[in-house]
C-alpha cells in the first residue's frame, strides 16, 4: 500500500455520522469493516465512496488480496495508521479495513413472484440476529428477505458484519407490515409464521414457493400476520429445552423448507 495519508475531517466526521442510526439513514450510505464483508460488498457490485486501511490489513493473505483488488478497481483508498483506524472503526478490534458504500434500495414489488422463496422478519430488533438470518438466507435458495416496522436496521454496521456481508448479495427489501402482507398476499405466496405454540413442521411447501416470518422472540408475530398466515410452523425440540434464538430457529426452518429429496 502506499504510505501514510492524513485523512480527510470530511470523511472522518462522516465515518462518524455511519455509527449512528438516524444520521446512516439520512446519508443512505453503509459503513462496512472487515476483511469478508469489504469483499463481499466490492464483488456485489457496491457503490463505494471510499475505503480506508491501516498497516493491519497487510498481515493476512486475504488482507494483501484484497487492497490488490481495491487498486485494480481504481476506488478511492486511503491508507492511515492502526490506531487512527481503531478511532473511526464500530469495533473494538478492527480488521484493518472500513469502507463506504451506498445503501441498496429494493422495492418489495420488484422482488415478489408467485413460486418464490422469502424470509419476511416481523419486529426483530437484534442487529446480530437480523445480520445472521440474511447470512442463512444467503446460504439457502432464498430469493429476497423482507423486514417490516420494528426490525433493526438492515444496513447498520453491527447488521453488515453479522451478514459476513452477505447482506449486499441478497435484495433486503423494506416495508410497513400492511403493506408486506398485502403484496405477499396479491403475489399469491402463502405465508409461513414461526411461532413456538403452533404444530411442528410437517407440511411442505408447494409450487406457490413460501414467505417464512420470524418475530421478535419476546413479543412474536403481530397479529396481522398469524391473521394472514397460511401455516404455522415450530422447530420440534426435547423437553429440555422449550425455545430457540430466533436466529438458530430461523436457519433450521429455513433448510427444512428449502431442501429437497434426494
Amino acid at each position: 500500500m502506499v504510505g501514510l495519508v492524513d485523512l480527510s475531517q470530511q470523511k472522518r466526521r462522516l465515518l462518524g455520522r455511519l455509527r449512528t442510526g438516524k444520521s446512516r439513514k439520512k446519508e443512505g450510505l453503509v459503513l462496512v469493516e472487515g476483511v469478508r464483508a469489504v469483499k463481499e460488498a466490492i464483488d456485489a457490485g457496491a457503490e463505494v465512496r471510499f475505503v480506508v486501511a491501516s498497516e493491519k490489513i497487510e498481515s493476512t493473505t486475504a488482507g494483501l488480496d484484497l487492497v490488490e483488488h481495491i487498486i485494480r478497481e481504481s476506488l478511492d483508498i486511503t491508507s492511515i495508521s492502526e490506531k487512527e483506524l481503531a478511532a473511526l472503526a464500530d469495533t473494538k478490534h478492527p480488521q484493518g479495513i472500513l469502507m463506504v458504500c451506498e445503501e441498496q434500495k429494493v422495492e418489495l414489488r420488484d422482488i415478489l413472484r408467485l413460486g418464490g422463496y422469502y424470509l419476511v422478519l416481523d419486529g426483530v430488533q437484534d442487529p446480530g440476529n437480523v445480520g445472521t438470518l440474511i447470512r442463512a438466507a444467503a446460504a439457502f435458495p432464498v430469493d429476497a428477505v423482507i423486514t417490516l416496522d420494528g426490525t433493526a436496521d438492515t444496513w447498520a454496521p453491527k447488521t453488515v458484519r453479522a451478514s459476513a456481508g452477505l447482506v449486499f448479495q441478497l435484495p433486503v427489501a423494506h416495508a410497513v407490515a400492511e403493506e408486506a402482507i398485502r403484496e405477499i398476499t396479491k403475489a399469491g405466496v402463502p405465508m409461513w409464521v414461526a411461532d413456538p405454540r403452533a404444530p411442528s413442521l410437517k407440511a411442505k411447501p408447494d409450487d406457490r414457493g413460501f414467505a417464512l416470518v420470524l418475530a421478535n422472540e419476546g413479543v412474536g408475530p403481530r397479529q396481522a400476520v398469524l391473521d394472514a398466515a397460511e401455516h404455522m410452523i415450530k422447530v420440534p425440540m426435547s423437553g429440555q429445552v422449550d425455545s430457540l434464538n430466533v436466529a438458530v430457529a430461523g436457519a433450521i426452518l429455513l433448510y427444512e423448507l428449502t431442501k429437497t429429496e434426494d
